[in-house]
């Protein structure tokens, strides 16, 4: 008869820490009420607001059916983690655009053709719907908040150009202007009638809702390839970025087009930009060649890396240091940049993954 094999010792308990150093650890991981136990992979747009919070929108493109989701995260170096969330919801499509109106409010572009928009209650733990409009006839690719954060503007792959009245929840005009699926729409940072749009006709319209015409073409000689993004400048309310399927950027003057400054930055199309708050704004882009860069008021580089995987799909400067960018992209990553400034203002390493 066999012995009995000798009894083993129970595993090694990990030692209780002192009263007080489990909070110094950090916060516990701790789903809010709503919130998906899981983010999708392709991670579509990330947007600070004003007091440091993170807004990102996710989308699983993979299946039969597309599903999306919206998160916060009052500590962004938390994101992508579920846990740390401040508050989620799942969205009934992808989310193909997202950005903040005023402090609570999330206006969205969906897969589904619908814009969306929902705001933070209970202490913002809780995201809840406001309206969902099916106003596209396709997917809407594209959302912006006007000044004075009232009126929004969307466009879509069904052509189609539309301006939003959000407190009546309703479309105060729609255009069809274009002949190609709308890639991009901005608002200019102090005219409330006044913003931009590109699509993949080769257009790219500056609009005035308050004229009879209100679309103007403005060609720009320095890009010639399909506009894939477009961003005002946030103090010459006149000048504009533009990128295209090339990785062109162009700074351009409505006034004077053709005289554009432009470099070519990526080598696939470009995907977003975001101006810094700085007294000389620097300029970030994103693209499809999975590369984030940083370019001065000359279009000279000033900061490169090459850490995302995948599409970098969005981008956002941190409002409590003005050093400190934001990207994230269908990697799942969430990278946050040390960006290099002339001044000495910012020290570190370039890039912390999180």
């Amino acid at each position: 008869m066999e012995e009995p094999p000798p009894e083993q010792p129970p595993p090694e308990q990990p030692p209780v820490p002192p009263a007080g150093e489990e909070a110094a650890a950090g916060p516990e991981w701790n789903i809010p009420p709503n919130a998906p136990a899981c983010m999708e992979r392709h991670l579509e747009g990330a947007h600070y607001r004003a007091d440091g919070a993170l807004l990102l929108g996710a989308s699983g493109l993979s299946g039969r059916c597309w599903a999306g989701s919206l998160w916060v995260f009052a500590d962004p170096r938390r994101a992508p983690s579920e846990g740390f969330c401040t508050a989620g919801v799942q969205t009934e499509a992808g989310v193909a655009d997202l950005c903040w109106v005023a402090d609570r409010g999330i206006l969205v572009a969906s897969d589904s053709g619908a814009v969306e928009l929902w705001e933070l209650e209970e202490n913002e733990t809780l995201i809840v719907n406001k309206f969902c409009k099916y106003e596209h006839d396709d997917i809407a690719m594209t959302v912006a908040v006007l000044a004075g954060s009232t009126q929004a503007v969307s466009g879509g792959w069904d052509f189609c150009v539309k301006v939003w009245d959000l407190p009546q929840q309703t479309v105060l005009h729609s255009y069809r202007a274009h002949s190609g699926s709308v890639t991009c729409v901005a608002s200019c940072p102090d005219k409330d009638t006044v913003f931009l749009s590109c699509a993949e006709d080769s257009r790219t319209l500056l609009w005035d809702t308050r004229c009879p015409k209100p679309a103007t073409r403005i060609v720009c000689s320095a890009c010639n390839y399909l506009p894939t993004s477009v961003m005002w400048h946030p103090q010459k309310s006149d000048v504009f970025a533009l990128g295209d399927e090339n990785g062109t950027v162009a700074l351009v003057d409505t006034k004077n087009p053709d005289a554009a400054l432009s470099a070519t930055v990526h080598s696939r199309s470009v995907t977003g930009f975001a101006f810094s708050t700085h007294s000389s704004p620097l300029l970030a882009t994103i693209s499809e060649d999975c590369s984030v860069a940083v370019l001065d008021s000359d279009l000279s580089e000033v900061f490169r890396n090459r850490s995302h995987r995948d599409f970098v799909t969005g981008l956002s400067w941190s409002p409590s240091d003005n050093a400190l960018l934001t990207t994230v992209g269908w990697d799942h990553q969430v990278l946050h940049h040390t960006i290099p400034i002339a001044t000495g203002e910012a020290s570190g390493v370039n890039c912390v993954k999180e």
